[in-house]
């Protein structure tokens, strides 16, 4: 413990492919009531198919599996498992070794999920006394093991903001576009550098956030993987329901190979609508896409949760001096799914620090 901040890091070990682990009580197990001797928390997940919903929404769904679980499914129905993703035609993953695609697991669906979902990399808690802290793992068990999990955990008693500034970010002309705003060549990495070289932090948290006039447009932090971003991502903005479609279309040219729990797995709407149609009325083909697709035409920002602000944590390092920690695969985006005027999008910078 350093001014007053406390920090640790936890490793998880999911149990299911699909997890919902309470960090707060594994700590409690570790290290007893500590962190209710604090007035706020940040969680930091290091993964990009695994996070944390934000505080106001938690509660909403009671703090509880009960009330988190059906919301996640919700969306994972909008992304179901091997939906033909082209992020996992992994023999196109110009980025993996022959090596590394031997262990790569075929999670397009997971990282959609997040993405979609509002899950975050990195959120702040208010102390509430008692309540579960989820950890959200979309894909945490392959070929039977669990994959390694770590997540971090600063708790403090105040924040005070002590530096902010405004990044101007291009885009293309396109309507639908992604940019990496970890790229060096976007500017963003050299403006947080330049604040954290200014206003020393030990321990602290930078905020980057849309412009209030920002529209049809969001951010999170994610694996930047071209067919992921490029394609998959593109698909899912041009049309939300787009891998529903396909796998509804599968289960109509052989729903006996579909197993019965994902015929009532999800409660999305739609999936309702197919599944009904399948298993009652036999509607054909033909009329089942005609109505899929009047269901397609919902904007995605009205089918997602995209979120219009991200956080990046400042954690001290073993010399005492913070830097901004990601996971391996980690990097801030940003997504539009209309044309920007200008070509170039506003974002707000905000660095915190804890004591």
């Amino acid at each position: 413990m350093a001014n007053g901040v406390f920090q640790t890091t936890l490793e998880l070990s999911p149990r299911s492919r699909y997890d919902a682990i309470d960090v707060r009580a594994l700590f409690e197990r570790n290290h007893g009531d500590l962190l209710e001797a604090f007035e706020s928390v940040l969680y930091c997940s290091h993964h990009t198919t695994a996070g944390y919903l934000d505080q106001q929404l938690a509660h909403r769904l009671h703090d509880r599996r009960e009330g988190v679980d059906p919301y996640m499914r919700d969306f994972q129905a909008l992304f179901p498992v091997g939906a033909g993703y082209r992020h996992d035609e992994l023999d196109m993953r110009a980025e993996l070794s022959d090596e590394e695609r031997k262990k790569e697991p075929p999670n397009g669906d997971a990282h959609l999920t997040f993405i979609g979902s509002g899950l975050q990399s990195c959120v702040t808690y208010e102390r509430r006394f008692g309540v579960p802290v989820l950890f959200l793992d979309l894909d945490g068990v392959y070929r039977g093991k669990p994959r390694r999990r770590t997540t971090s955990i600063v708790a403090y008693d105040r924040e005070e903001t002590v530096a902010e500034a405004v990044a101007q970010v291009p885009v293309s002309h396109h309507a639908i576009d992604s940019v990496n705003l970890g790229d060096e060549r976007v500017g963003l990495n050299q403006q947080i550098n330049e604040l954290l070289s200014v206003y020393p932090v030990e321990s602290g948290r930078i905020d980057i956030s849309l412009d209030p006039a920002e529209e049809a447009a969001g951010v999170t932090v994610n694996e930047y993987e071209t067919l992921l971003m490029r394609y998959d991502l593109t698909d899912v903005l041009n049309n939300p329901l787009r891998f529903v479609a396909r796998q509804g279309r599968r289960m109509l040219q052989n729903p006996r190979a579909v197993p019965a729990k994902s015929l009532g797995y999800a409660r999305y709407d739609v999936v309702r609508v197919i599944n009904r149609l399948i298993d009652a009325t036999g509607l054909n083909g033909t009329a089942l896409e005609a109505f899929l697709t009047k269901l397609m035409a919902i904007p995605a920002a009205r089918r997602l949760r995209f979120k219009r602000s991200l956080s990046l944590p400042v954690i001290r390092n073993e010399e005492g001096r913070g830097q901004i920690v990601t996971g391996r695969y980690q990097s801030p985006i940003l997504i539009q799914w209309a044309a920007a005027p200008r070509r170039a999008r506003t974002l707000h910078l905000r660095l915190s620090r804890f004591s």
